[in-house]
């Protein structure tokens, strides 16, 4: 086994990695970027070294030479990629050796086998893995891939042949709307990876995302079992379960000796996924799957396997990359009840699922539940990488008790000082259809509008912010008759752009009794007794204050803010002349010139954070007076980057 090992990443999976280096015994060595100077992962690991010349992944992360210098003058004897960053990039494997290092993970010839989806599906097929029926080939005029389309037969999908992330993908549900998609498919993709080329599939109606877990010791391989991912959003996996609702014994078999196929063919080493499209039309059928793609190293989801298995995944990496051999063989390897895990992230879900960025004041998850993650409270959720706050993972003996503890996890769950996903997922796991087992990956955007509702806000919500805001909840008697003659105040607060007005009237050290003026039938009464806070019979919930942000650990988390009355109007209504920076980013673009005439809704600015690129619009009709910004900008949140003329 190695004495001391560098984690070429950040965040979850870099304390994810140490916890287990460190229950074997394993010293670690963390790298970080300026960004990153007090992360959880530096405070975690034996050892840290900064690397780059500033916070973009491309100054830091992605630093591959400068990261095997510092592995090398730290001591360490190998160099764990984590996900993302240099973990699928063959160029740093073979550089990593050469330097006389192991890099825990597969090899380059297995990975470059793998990176390109047309080269691999070839590679896959003449393994004798199933493939989606479809055209891989070299040949790339347009005429060419029309005519191969056609022989498929329509809907076929275009998909970029290099990267993911849905990037260089299109649906065409018909010839005539064939060539424009294709245009738009290599655009997207030249852009994104620098590689026009796609390849054309017969696209799925019913499609689920069912992928194998396998582990490879260059020789042999075994499968740890699927995981079904089909709880997706624009190809982005957002609640993973293992193993799939409504797999057959015989289906899990032939899934997994495809998977052991595959691994096997490329002589894979390490832990690696295979992905599968599956038709889900008439339920799961062993001729029913075919190859997509294989991830060349550790999966975000891999801990619903890790669970349902008993197997540290993490573990048989290290100790697989250090010489040894299978730990376990394939007829030792069992499934044992359900998991889930469902991804956490700082992101605006009424805003479209705008990334949002801001310091957790406040950060704690329920004791039944694995919460891995890479922040902690006090920590910065940054600009310059995914909002990921946690994974939220549960086990149950079946799945609807795992189920259940999932959506308990999830309510659970206290986050203060940025906006979630979790009333999200929490819908998610209400889900009717996915409560039934019955998944695809169209699940969500068929019912999107359901799933984002706002939670409704209820009146012992407002009640207790108030007495949070009035520092009532710990107030005794005395207190009482010192800071108020009459015992009764008002505040104002605010929430999702309301303004409301609520009164209180303390009738002794354990009663207070709040109003809503225009709502006398909202009258609560707060009530303490035995040393608990009960408002209308339900106890207080949860609260964190930062500033004059108060959120209220109820419903996922409502968050309000205390209103000075002298900016009352100001703050329900908005500046619709000003339009700011809604998150610290990179001014990729300005439209706007001063004298510009301008309608509501025009696109005047491009801003990039969280990775992705967010267009800036108009929220009123009218002319520019000023452009605060020019591209290449780096600006905070708030950042006024375009004034209009007063209206």
């Amino acid at each position: 086994m190695f004495n001391k090992i560098l984690i070429a990443n950040r965040g979850e999976i870099a304390c994810r990695v140490i916890e287990t280096a460190r229950s074997l015994g394993v010293k670690t060595v963390a790298v970080y970027s300026d960004a990153d100077r007090a992360a959880k992962h530096v405070a975690m690991a034996d050892e840290a070294c900064h690397i780059g010349h500033g916070p973009a992944p491309a100054d830091s992360y992605l630093l591959g030479d400068e990261i095997i210098a510092q592995a090398q003058a730290m001591g360490a004897q190998a160099i764990h990629p984590g996900y993302g960053f240099l973990s699928e990039n063959p160029n740093f494997v073979e550089a990593v050796e050469a330097a006389g290092l192991t890099f825990i993970g597969p090899s380059a010839d297995a990975i470059r086998k793998m990176g390109l989806k047309d080269a691999a599906k070839v590679l896959m097929e003449q393994a004798g893995v199933p493939v989606v029926p479809g055209y891989h080939g070299a040949n790339q005029q347009a005429e060419f891939l029309q005519a191969e389309a056609d022989k498929i037969g329509y809907p076929v999908l275009i998909k970029a042949v290099a990267g993911g992330g849905g990037k260089g993908m299109r649906l065409v549900e018909s010839p005539a709307d064939f060539a424009e998609a294709l245009a738009s498919a290599q655009g997207e993709a030249t852009t994104a990876f620098g590689n026009p080329d796609v390849l054309i599939e017969k696209y799925i109606q019913h499609p689920r995302h069912i992928e194998i877990q396998v582990f490879g010791d260059g020789t042999r391989a075994v499968h740890l079992f699927e995981r079904d991912c089909s709880l997706q959003r624009r190809h982005q996996k957002v609640i993973e379960e293992a193993p799939a609702p409504g797999m057959t014994d015989e289906m899990r078999a032939a899934m997994g000796e495809a998977g052991v196929r595959a691994a096997e063919a490329i002589g894979y080493k390490g832990a690696g996924t295979v992905e599968f499209i599956v038709d889900g039309s008439d339920g799961l059928r062993a001729d029913g799957f075919w190859f997509m793609e294989m991830n060349t190293r550790l999966q975000v989801e891999h801990p619903v396997s890790e669970l349902i298995t008993g197997v540290d995944l993490v573990e048989w990496q290290l100790r697989v990359a250090a010489g040894e051999s299978l730990p376990k063989q394939q007829d030792e390897l069992t499934i044992t009840g359900h998991a889930f895990e469902a991804r956490l992230y700082a992101e605006d879900v009424p805003k479209g699922f705008l990334p949002a960025t801001g310091t957790l004041t406040h950060l704690k998850f329920p004791a039944n539940c694995r919460a891995d993650s890479g922040v902690r409270a006090g920590d910065t959720i940054s600009p310059w990488y995914d909002p990921m706050i946690s994974k939220v993972i549960v086990h149950g003996p079946t799945r609807d008790i795992a189920l259940s503890r999932l959506s308990q996890a999830l309510a659970e769950t206290e986050v203060g000082g940025t906006v979630t996903n979790l009333a999200f997922l929490g819908a998610l796991a209400a889900h009717e259809s996915f409560a039934a087992g019955q998944v695809d990956t169209g699940l969500i955007a068929r019912d999107l509008e359901q799933l984002v509702q706002v939670p409704q806000v209820k009146f012992e919500h407002k009640a207790a912010a108030g007495m949070q805001a009035l520092g009532l909840v710990d107030m005794d008697w005395a207190a009482g008759f010192t800071l108020w003659s009459d015992l009764r105040r008002s505040i104002h607060l605010g929430y999702q752009g309301e303004v409301f007005e609520a009164t209180v009237e303390v009738d002794g050290p354990d009663r207070q009794v709040w109003e809503f003026p225009g709502h006398p039938e909202a009258q609560i009464c707060a009530n303490r007794v035995g040393g608990t806070w009960l408002l209308g019979g339900d106890p207080l919930p949860p609260m964190s204050q930062a500033g004059n942000s108060i959120t209220v650990f109820d419903g996922y988390g409502q968050v309000f803010e205390v209103i000075d009355p002298l900016d009352r109007d100001a703050t329900a209504g908005g500046d619709l002349n000003v339009i700011v920076a809604p998150m610290p980013g990179l001014v990729k673009a300005v439209f706007a010139k001063a004298g510009d005439v301008v309608a509501e809704g025009d696109r005047l600015a491009i801003l990039e954070a969280m990775k992705m690129e967010h267009s800036l619009l108009a929220a009123r009709d009218g002319i520019v007076a000023e452009v605060l910004a020019v591209a290449g900008d780096q600006v905070e949140a708030g950042a006024a980057l375009v004034r209009l003329e007063e209206s």
